[in-house]
This record gives structure tokens, C-alpha cells and sequence, in this order.
């Protein structure tokens, strides 16, 4: 399974469109924040934080992370999909390799490479937070973060990787690719904070695994902006902002700890790895 984990590897990495593609959510994400979202927070709702670049900077990136292991591990299993239309699935199912070994280097190279993205876009995020006049994440804030993407890109390859099974053709794959990159801004509360949303829409959102990835990725990144923006304000006005820009997540009156959003992930990780390996043994047989 390793020869064929590389194998994957080198196909997506040498397709430099499907490396920029993979990330095109986040550009446009990074323009729309820079034309016009970042004004409307910085000018207005803002003036009265301390450096308050430094904390939407921070909460950006948290978002982007949350995005970027879903759009990089949905363009990896592009090349899943090219096999399948150039009929060279075939040719491994014909080979003697377990299914699940084939099945599992698709899922692995999909994991590797949504890690290996989000780890860029962590370094790529930090650099200009500083160039912007923030602080680097502390060594045990940064050892979090690579914890916490390890954790949402293994939830969502195994989404990712159950929907795309269903696909045998790039027209229904492109199709797939853009609406879920469309709707993940929603879902991770960037193009709109979930607390300005209908509380309807809301709860939808927190039924999203990748809604508490982002969430964990915000408590981590934005932790010391957040302790510098609101030095002497009430706890009661912090937890409201929290609760408004999705930091934390309510269920009525109790704050979905930590704990149970890493849960949410694991648990959908498995249920999800379990019905791809099922979907894609049943259709190669």
C-alpha cells in the first residue's frame, strides 16, 4: 500500500493546477476578507478592541485551516476519479493487492496531502499575522494546531472520501468540488459569523464536523489576540463575542467543550473511513 500511497502522491503534486485548485476556496476567501469583509470588521465593529487586526487575522486563519483540509483532500481523490476514467482501476483490482489496500492509499495519499497543505497554509498564515504586527504562536499553541489538523483532515478525507466514491466521471466530481467549496465558507462561519445567522441555520451548521474543527482551530489560534484584545472587558461581553464569531458553540444554555468536538471528529472519522472501505469493495467487484 506504500508503493501505491507514493504513486498517488506524485500524481497530484506534478499536476500543479490541481495543487492550485485544491486551494482556490481559500483564495477567494483571503480576496473577500481583503476587499471586503476585513474593512467592514476593522472599521466599524471593532474600534474600540486593541490591535484588533491581530485578533481577525488569527481568526482567518483558523477558518482557513478549517477550509483547506477539506478542499485539498477533495481535489487529492481527483486522481481516484482519474483511474476510474481511464479504466486503471481495473488493472489494480486485477492485480493481486487487497481492495482495502487500494482503498487505503487512496484515503492515505488524500490525508497526507490535506496535511501537508494545511501545515503550508499555517506557516504562510503566521508569517503575514506577524508581518501585520501580531505574535507567533507559541511552540505549545503551534504543536496544537498540527494536532488539531491531523484531527480534521482525518474527519474530512473520510467524508470527502465517501462522497467522491460514489463518483465515476470528472463532470459529477467538478460539480461536487465547487458546491461543497462554496458552502464551506458558510460552514465554517467565515463569509458570515454564525452568531449573525437565524439560530435555525445555526444549529444546522453545528451538526457539520467541520464547523467544530474550525471552532478548535479558533480557541487555539486566537487564544492570546483574544487575551490582549479584551484585557479588563467582562466576562460576560467575551463570551458573547466567542459565542457570536464561532469560537465556542452553544446547545442551549451548555458550551460544547473541547473534548466533545475532538469526539465529533474522531467519531465521524470512523463511521465515515467505514463506508467508504464498504462503498468502494462493493462497486469493484
Amino acid at each position: 500500500m506504500s508503493n501505491f500511497l507514493r504513486r498517488n502522491l506524485k500524481l497530484f503534486f506534478r499536476d500543479r493546477s490541481a495543487v492550485f485548485f485544491s486551494l482556490l476556496a481559500v483564495f477567494i476567501i483571503i480576496a473577500l476578507y481583503a476587499v471586503f469583509l476585513g474593512n467592514v470588521w476593522l472599521n466599524d465593529s471593532m474600534k474600540e478592541i486593541r490591535n484588533p487586526e491581530f485578533l481577525m487575522n488569527s481568526w482567518l486563519l483558523a477558518g482557513l485551516l478549517a477550509v483547506t483540509s477539506v478542499t485539498t483532500t477533495m481535489s487529492a481523490f481527483g486522481v481516484m476519479i482519474d483511474d476510474k476514467v481511464k479504466k486503471i482501476d481495473k488493472d489494480f483490482y486485477a492485480a493481486p493487492i487487497k481492495r482495502n489496500s487500494l482503498t487505503g492509499g487512496y484515503i492515505g495519499s488524500a490525508f497526507l496531502i490535506g496535511v501537508i497543505m494545511s501545515l503550508v497554509t499555517t506557516v504562510a498564515g503566521e508569517v503575514y499575522i506577524v508581518a501585520k504586527g501580531g505574535e507567533w504562536l507559541a511552540p505549545t499553541g503551534f504543536l496544537k494546531v498540527v494536532l488539531l489538523i491531523f484531527f480534521a483532515t482525518m474527519t474530512n478525507t473520510s467524508v470527502v472520501g465517501f462522497i467522491t466514491s460514489f463518483f465515476k466521471g470528472h463532470n459529477a466530481f467538478s460539480t461536487a468540488s465547487t458546491i461543497i467549496g462554496t458552502l464551506i465558507g458558510f460552514l465554517t462561519g467565515i463569509y458570515l459569523p454564525i452568531g449573525a445567522l437565524p439560530s435555525s441555520v445555526q444549529t444546522v451548521i453545528k451538526l457539520f464536523p467541520i464547523s467544530h474543527a474550525a471552532s478548535l482551530f479558533r480557541q487555539v489560534i486566537m487564544e492570546v489576540p483574544i487575551q490582549k484584545a479584551f484585557e479588563g472587558a467582562s466576562v460576560r461581553y467575551l463570551n458573547e463575542f466567542n459565542e457570536y464569531m464561532g469560537v465556542t458553540y452553544h446547545w442551549g444554555s451548555y458550551e460544547i467543550a473541547p473534548l466533545v468536538s475532538i469526539l465529533i471528529l474522531v467519531g465521524t472519522a470512523v463511521v465515515f473511513y467505514s463506508l467508504t472501505l464498504l462503498n468502494l469493495s462493493r462497486k469493484s467487484r
